[in-house]
């Protein structure tokens, strides 16, 4: 009755904002992601009769604040008849920071509660679990580059390139550690209700999707560097039009972002996309990673600066 899984953060290209059904956790807008490989979130998941109530540790300190979620995500997985559970989570990058922690423990806590019964319930069965927890996180269930479709009454995830037919790198900018001040949850609802521009946000993501996959299927970096930054861009200024308006850059995202910007006048593949945080992820081509690495940690204010290539989905792994 214990088991242990390692998923990764996925960084989403097109990204998803808003949801069509709140209670399911449903998505309004499709998405396409990178899964990342040096990035990661190692789960286990224990029953145990004896326990009163579910435990959860985070980083090697309790966490009651998740616990919730955790708990009725394991619900989910395996019936609410279930023995308490123990779970032990540990994260090499920084959470509830704009990294997608979220989306990579979600994704292990399936994997682990799903092995830990033996259910042995499919990767795409999985993903709408770990989705019910965490839109993002039925995405850290694949590797490479990641399609997120809503269907009807639950969502379909699906792989567009496997994580060595296109290795492109990820450096990102870390600009502040501490947790963000608004939850994801919180802020799109906020922007469902109150942005000028949520609804032609949702207009416009089918032609997002369609270039991006384009641009994948061919490997044309630039065409995929153009509609990555054009959606993220876009999706900001729907936090930013809402009331109260959602910001989540500091100054250091935004001299990141203009590092990145003379860096490509000097010729180097590279792109910018950030997600409900200020952190700064800059995909490049392989051999551009030294130079894209040195200008992002020589930028002020630029905390850490962490690298990964391209990775697998959620995984079981033996406990050592």
């Amino acid at each position: 009755m214990r088991a242990t899984a390692k998923a990764q953060p996925n960084i989403a290209l097109i990204k998803y904002w808003g949801k069509r059904d709140t209670r399911r956790n449903l998505p309004a807008v499709g998405s396409i992601s990178i899964t990342l490989a040096d990035l990661y979130t190692t789960m286990s998941v224990a029953f145990d009769k004896s326990l009163g109530a579910d435990v959860l540790v985070v980083n090697g300190a309790d966490d009651s604040s998740m616990l919730p979620r955790v708990s009725r995500c394991l619900d989910n997985v395996v019936g609410a008849d279930r023995a308490h559970a123990r779970i032990e989570s540990e994260s090499n990058f920084p959470i509830a920071a704009g990294l997608a922690s979220s989306a990579s423990a979600f994704a292990a806590l399936v994997v682990a509660a799903d092995a830990a019964v033996g259910r042995e319930n499919t990767s795409a069965q999985l993903a709408s679990l770990a989705g019910q927890a965490s839109g993002s996180a039925a995405r850290s269930l694949y590797g490479g580059f990641v399609e997120l479709k809503n269907a009807g009454g639950d969502i379909i995830v699906s792989e567009l390139r496997g994580r060595d037919d296109w290795p492109l790198r990820v450096v990102v900018a870390v600009t502040a550690t501490g947790p963000k001040p608004v939850g994801s949850t919180e802020a799109m609802e906020a922007s469902r209700n109150s942005s000028p521009f949520y609804d032609r946000w949702i207009e416009q993501q089918d032609a997002d999707l369609d270039e991006a996959r384009v641009a994948i299927s061919g490997k044309d970096f630039a065409r995929l560097a153009s509609v990555a930054e054009h959606n993220c861009l876009k999706m900001h200024s729907v936090m930013w039009g809402s009331r109260p308006p959602m910001i989540y850059w500091n100054s250091t995202t935004l001299a990141c972002m203009q590092t990145i910007r003379e860096l490509q006048s000097a010729g180097v593949a590279v792109f910018f996309t950030i997600d409900a945080g200020p952190q700064v992820k800059a995909i490049c081509k392989p051999e551009d990673e030294a130079a894209v690495q040195q200008a992002l940690a020589a930028t002020s204010g630029v905390e850490q600066v962490l690298v990964s290539g391209l990775g697998q989905g959620a995984v079981q792994i033996n406990d050592d």
